[in-house]
C-alpha cells in the first residue's frame, strides 16, 4: 500500500506542477527545500513528509487525499 501511495503521489505532484507550468525549482522554493530533494519526491525516491504534502495541497488548491491517491476528486475540502 505504501508503494502505491508513493507512486500515485509522485505522479500527481509532477502532473499538477506541469499543468501549472511551474518548474521544480519554483515548487522547491515554495516548500523551502532544495530542487534536488523535490526532484526525488517527484521520482518517488524519497517519501514526502506530511508537512510538505499539506503545503503542496495548499499550493495546488487540492486535498492531501487527492495527492496520495485516496480520492480522484481534486477539489479541496472546505
Amino acid at each position: 500500500m505504501v508503494s502505491v501511495i508513493k507512486n500515485c503521489s509522485s505522479k500527481r505532484i509532477r502532473d499538477l506542477r506541469e499543468d501549472r507550468d511551474l518548474t521544480q525549482r519554483q515548487v522547491a522554493e515554495f516548500l523551502l527545500c532544495d530542487q534536488s530533494l523535490y526532484s526525488k519526491y517527484e521520482r518517488g525516491e524519497r517519501e514526502i513528509p506530511l508537512t510538505m504534502m499539506v503545503k503542496l495541497a495548499q499550493l495546488y488548491h487540492t486535498s492531501v487525499d487527492y495527492l496520495v491517491g485516496l480520492t480522484d476528486d481534486s477539489r479541496p475540502y472546505r
